[in-house]
């Protein structure tokens, strides 16, 4: 498989799940700006929507939009955990939160990530984005991962919109919950792997 990625970018919620579930895999990166892969192809001849994650499968097809990527990543190795199993309560819960961290957490850094936006615009986002966390700092209360005891491919997606938070100027002192969470999911073999190999394609 090949997973097209652009460092800091939401691709490293797959990559994270990719390293978590021990299946040989390439990386590709993506300059965003210009849509090149660092082999100078054509990234939305690979994507037409143009963005990361994609995820080229061993048969040659593309898979794309994380929350779909790491579920078929977690499927492929059903005894790691990653995922509960198809069917269940846990899997629906699964999906609850990673539409939740798709939807009100992720999308909700757009205006953050964008120079012209205007201020009160930012504003607005930092304090919603503020209200969301604390949900999510709620739930972590005492629970190491967001699905309890096990890590999840959801962990793999709330930690990289975390790691948003420092470039976005949104302080996470008001929820200890979620920075010991932070450095938790931080530490993890997988996790240091992943960014540490983002780092170096950079």
């Amino acid at each position: 498989m090949r997973l097209y990625f652009s460092p800091g970018a939401c691709s490293l919620s797959p990559h994270i799940a990719l390293r978590e579930a021990g299946l040989e895999f390439h990386l590709e990166r993506v300059h965003l700006g210009t849509k090149k892969t660092r082999s100078g192809a054509d990234f939305t001849r690979i994507n037409p929507k143009g963005y990361v994650p994609a995820l080229e499968l061993e048969d040659g097809q593309v898979l794309t939009e994380g929350p779909a990527i790491v579920q078929y990543i977690a499927d492929l190795r059903p005894g790691s955990g990653l995922a509960p199993p198809a069917g269940s309560l846990d899997r629906y819960r699964l999906q609850e939160w990673l539409s939740f961290i798709g939807t009100e957490l992720h999308k909700q850094f757009s205006p953050l990530f964008t120079p012209r936006a205007p201020d009160e615009q930012k504003t607005a986002a930092r304090a919603y984005l503020g209200r969301r966390f604390a949900f999510a700092a709620q739930r972590l209360d005492g629970a190491p991962y967001l699905m309890g005891d096990r890590f999840t491919v959801a962990d793999g997606y709330l930690f990289t919109v975390l790691t948003w938070t420092r470039f976005a100027r949104i302080d996470l002192g008001a929820f200890p919950a979620l920075v010991a969470y932070a450095e938790r999911v931080g530490a993890r073999p997988a996790v240091q792997a992943a960014m540490k190999a983002e780092r170096e394609e950079r």
